[in-house]
């Protein structure tokens, strides 16, 4: 469903990602994994264009993500994405958020949009909170309400970067049952994360980046319990060295 060849990314003169190339099938989960600083958001940004590559190609159904005929709003019709920082709107009311998008983007009607956001709300066990403001929810809350109006969109291929590394450790468990979830919907998902176990109960795939390249792929209980190449291993034995494997 994603092909990416030789994408390469520069910022200044350094370079984040170098000659990176993956492919993602329909309904496969797979987590990015490695060191701040590697390259896994970057990797995220340009399939959807946030960021533009300097070099190589990425494919949606082997059409490339540049292509005009996707129009203005096509490419995010198809490819959602969620952040770490939730970046809902703190003027509208939790409704208003997943109403926005459908709105704008498909062009639903009122009630469509508002019918198509109290259900996927529901998906979360958050629809008796559509009339709240996000500041009167919790980190993990909020977090659910990013991912139900991701949804809203009805996406084919949803991003998610690091959602669940501002939240507080009991916060995590809720965000991360609701992603499963979406997996078991049959979701295309690409991940980054720090969270180990999540990459390791949830991922097809886990790719393990460094230095702007993806040095080892593997479904994940090769790469957490053989990882073949000497710089993955150092990275999992640091991280259960520090209590976090």
């Amino acid at each position: 469903m994603i092909e990416i060849r030789g994408l390469t990314k520069y910022f200044g003169e350094h370079l984040v990602l170098d000659r990176v190339t993956l492919d993602v099938a329909k309904h496969e989960v797979v987590c990015l994994i490695g060191a701040s600083g590697s390259g896994k958001s970057t990797l995220l940004r340009c399939i959807n264009r946030l960021i533009e590559p300097d070099w190589g190609s990425i494919r949606l159904d082997g059409v490339a993500v540049e292509d005009p005929s996707w129009g203005k709003t096509g490419l995010q019709r198809r490819v959602g994405i969620v952040f770490q920082s939730y970046n809902l709107f703190p003027h509208m009311r939790v409704i208003d958020n997943i109403m926005l998008a459908p709105r704008k983007v498909r062009g639903l009607s009122r009630v469509e949009a508002h019918d198509k956001a109290m259900a996927v709300l529901a998906l979360f066990g958050m629809e008796r909170f559509a009339r709240a403001y996000p500041e009167q929810l919790s980190g993990g809350q909020q977090q659910r309400v990013a991912l139900a109006r991701a949804l809203a969109g009805e996406p084919e291929v949803l991003l998610l970067d690091e959602v669940t590394a501002a939240l507080d450790p009991e916060l995590v468990g809720e965000v991360m049952a609701a992603i499963r979830g979406l997996k078991a919907q049959g979701l295309t998902m690409v991940i980054v994360t720090h969270e180990m176990g999540f990459a390791r109960d949830l991922a097809d795939r886990v790719c393990f980046l460094d230095g702007g390249r993806i040095v080892e792929e593997a479904p994940p209980g090769a790469l957490f319990n053989a990882p073949e190449h000497p710089r993955t291993r150092q990275f999992l034995e640091r991280l259960l060295e520090g209590g976090r494997l």
